[in-house]
């Protein structure tokens, strides 16, 4: 299969992944064809305890083990675009890129299984499902797919990278992701008699304005941190006090002693206001994916894959956006990195798309970084 058939394999499996989009824990058509994909070209598939997802190998049992990530799962938004292979399911749509990584993945497996026989060990490929909602990485590693990987890496769209470069950076790339929500049970009252009542709504506005001084008043202006509240419910019409509001957001750092302050600042802030309005609330916190940090030593690997794609490194700027990958960099040595695909929109956005002229590219990214990773691993693989 030369580069040009290649490309328009890619390309068709794309554009059937993107009209059939799948959320977290639902990718079982997904997982499917990618099966049908993989063992059409002879690649053997790993046995799994995972309800959706794809494991495979390609390779011998002597040598290192390395693993190719690709997540497969989609988003709960309507799309909006005008593209011919646009979404068949109402509601649901690839409006991340994981159909995009799910291709070239694919494409780097079709790559490595022509040259099965010369491999210095054995590439795994992780399809994994539920990166959006469910922390699929760790009922990966929860399964055991992780346990003889000596290293990993993965990739991103880029929508704002043009097509033929790829980002990589050393150390924090991605940020870890937090959300909260907190609940403020005051007491309702005719809202011409806020006497008889204890007003949430009050105590929340001060809440909100308060949390703008954990990040301005408590993180040094040499660090990053986010923290948003999004969402806010109370009441039901103009002339009552409602009983509680509840409102909800996220956080986001790049560092681990400042998301461990950033909590505590949270909670104490939360329940002083609390007691100086008089007023219960019930906070609670949810720990999604640590900060995404690459590992020095693999970025070799991955730098000189990019070099032989013929791709363009380039130093990308933080995200703030989530990556549950974070979670295998704790595990085992790893990189990711973000390639150019010259979107309209950024991720999560309902006209997103990506130049599928990236396909091929991230597919041979993919595959000649795996095989720096085996045939350096003696160098390359150390902490």
């Amino acid at each position: 299969m030369n580069a040009k058939v290649l490309e328009e394999r890619l390309i068709h499996i794309y554009r059937h992944l993107h009209q059939y989009p799948e959320l977290s824990h639902e990718e079982f058509e997904t997982t499917s064809r990618i099966k049908e994909w993989l063992i059409d070209k002879g690649i053997r598939l790993e046995e799994t305890a995972l309800k959706t997802g794809v494991v495979a190998n390609i390779g011998n049992n002597e040598g290192p083990v390395v693993a190719i990530r690709a997540d497969i799962d989609a988003l709960s938004i309507q799309e909006n675009t005008d593209l011919s292979y646009a979404s068949q399911i109402p509601g649901k749509m690839h409006a991340c890129g994981h159909d995009f990584h799910t291709a070239a993945a694919i494409g780097a497996a079709y790559l490595l299984k022509k040259e099965e026989e010369q491999l210095r060990g054995s590439v795994r490929f992780l399809f994994q499902p539920a990166e959006e909602y469910g922390a699929g990485a760790e009922k990966v590693i929860k399964a055991g797919h992780l346990e003889d990987v000596e290293g990993i890496i993965g990739l991103h769209n880029k929508p704002d990278l043009q097509v033929g470069t790829i980002g990589i950076k050393r150390g924090p790339l991605m940020a870890a992701v937090d959300r909260f929500k907190v609940v403020i049970n005051g007491k309702g009252a005719h809202a011409a008699l806020p006497h008889n009542g204890s007003d949430p709504i009050v105590a929340s506005a001060h809440i909100i304005t308060a949390l703008q001084t954990v990040v301005s008043r408590n993180v040094s202006p040499l660090k990053s941190a986010v923290v948003s509240v999004t969402r806010i419910e109370g009441g039901n019409t103009w002339n009552v006090i409602p009983n509680s509001v509840t409102i909800e957001g996220t956080v986001r750092t790049f560092d681990k002693e400042v998301r461990v302050h950033v909590k505590e600042r949270f909670y104490t802030i939360l329940e002083n206001i609390f007691n100086t309005f008089l007023m219960e609330g019930d906070i609670k916190w949810y720990e999604g994916p640590p900060p995404l940090i690459n590992h020095c030593s693999i970025l070799e690997a991955i730098e000189s894959g990019a070099k032989s794609a013929e791709l363009k490194v380039i130093e990308p700027e933080l995200s703030t956006a989530g990556e549950d990958f974070a979670h295998y960099l704790e595990k085992v040595p790893g990189a990711f990195a973000f390639l150019g695909t010259s979107g309209t929109e950024d991720w999560h956005h309902p006209s997103f798309t990506i130049n599928e002229k990236a396909l091929i590219k991230g597919a041979y990214f993919l595959y000649s970084s795996a095989k720096y990773l085996l045939q350096q691993q003696h160098d390359v693989l150390k902490i």
